[in-house]
């Protein structure tokens, strides 16, 4: 009865406060966000807003909510002061309808957020793809139930849609375009991507796990009908990030994770390579972190033309897989580096990459010990000694969704 009674009460009490453009619109609004309470909608009215600060929100149980994302606009490109254009940092917050453009950092970051819902929302820098925008249009970190839905991502030089070092996460129906990275899910546990378009970016759609953070080894990640097509811009990403060495024209990279499954999903006019599978191959000094993929199942995608176009001038993945191909670049490639004793026995059976999928579907592989000892043909192509039983990952589920 206590708890009916104090739902009742919250509910009593929300109230909708309204935003409307005009004079003074970023002081009326901050302080909107400041005096919520828990339970109340803040509504802002269709319109052209201009900003020259950064937004926050630190209160928990609201909902912030435009009229549309091409019609309530918030446009930071004369902003003066904060890393971002929203920032985020309280519980079960609802964002939706909206759009912000041009943001000074990243356009809407979440950080340390139980329950925040991203829906119908837009971030996009209007200038093209230049190493001066933002890093990140969506950027939920260090979060747990992470819904992003119906959203459009354009433009950020880093990545698009962001979800790093988080739990519980579903990114669907969404729009990534003229990034660096279209959606990355770095460091993450219990991830779903689904029914996504990522084209027009330098890699459409990338699953990594890094070193030197306190969250890692990525794992439980499931990419499925997604449309990777036609990632074709010039990686353009700051001097020194790691999303640099992504080579234009990659569908779907997953590097370092653990539990992944790919299926469903439409790879086509990526003129690097559609799937790439790779360990990481930079140094690193961090005694806890495990650079190698495994348990990784491909199976039941549609692959289109691909590998027609080879950036061979970022990173080393596209200019080694050329050489090493004659040029005749795979659907799938895996670069075949584990630990020495997998290198030289094999995978065991319960970490082993499985790859299930038509028979015209190209494959290559390098014996990384035959590379390394100079042998002339290092390659292996016969994706039949991958195939094996498919172990579907779970569903996730958010309480709510």
């Amino acid at each position: 009865m206590i708890f009916t009674f104090f739902v009742y009460s919250i509910s009593l009490f929300a109230k909708e406060i309204v935003i409307e453009p005009g004079e003074d619109a970023q002081e009326r609004l901050q302080e909107a966000m400041i005096l919520m309470s828990e339970g109340d909608t803040l509504l802002i009215k269709a319109g052209y807003y201009n900003f020259e600060d950064g937004l926050s929100l630190d209160v928990n149980g609201v909902m912030v909510i435009g009229e549309g994302m091409d019609k309530t606009i918030l446009d930071f490109k004369n902003q003066q002061s904060g890393a971002q254009g929203l920032l985020v940092t309280s519980d079960e917050v609802t964002l939706k309808d909206f759009a912000i453009l041009d943001a000074k950092g990243d356009a809407l970051k979440v950080i340390g957020a139980k329950g925040i819902n991203m829906i119908n929302l837009k971030t996009e820098w209007t200038g093209g793809p230049k190493s001066t925008n933002g890093a990140y249009g969506f950027y939920p970190v260090e979060s747990e139930d992470v819904l992003i839905d119906g959203c459009v991502a354009i433009g950020a030089s880093d990545a698009g849609i962001y979800v790093g070092q988080s739990k519980n996460i579903i990114v669907r129906n969404s729009t990534a375009q003229y990034n660096v990275a279209g959606i990355e899910i770095e460091n993450s546990y219990y991830a779903d991507v689904y029914n996504n378009l990522a084209s027009h970016n330098t890699g459409g759609i990338l699953i990594f796990d890094l070193p030197d953070l306190p969250q890692q080894g990525g794992h439980h990640i499931r990419v499925f009908e997604n449309r990777s097509i036609d990632n074709d811009t010039d990686n353009f990403a700051p001097e020194g990030n790691i999303v640099g060495e992504v080579p234009r024209g990659t569908g779907i990279i997953i590097m370092a994770n653990s539990d992944v499954e790919v299926f469903n999903n439409l790879m086509s006019g990526n003129g690097t390579v559609n799937l790439s599978i790779v360990s990481y191959s930079d140094e690193t000094d961090d005694p806890n972190y495990y650079p190698h993929p495994k348990r990784i199942q491909v199976h039941s995608n549609t692959y289109g033309p691909g590998g027609f176009d080879p950036d061979i001038n970022t990173g080393d993945l596209a200019k080694t897989l050329f050489e090493i191909s004659n040029g005749n670049m795979p659907d799938i490639f895996w670069d075949g580096v584990a630990p020495l004793s997998q290198m030289i026995f094999g995978q065991p059976d319960d970490e082993k990459l499985i790859i299930n999928e038509d028979s015209e579907v190209s494959f290559l592989t390098i014996s990384a010990v035959k590379y390394m000892m100079g042998f002339s043909n290092p390659i292996r192509t016969n994706k039949e000694e991958f195939k094996g039983v498919i172990n579907p990952l779970e569903p996730i589920n958010i309480d709510g969704i």
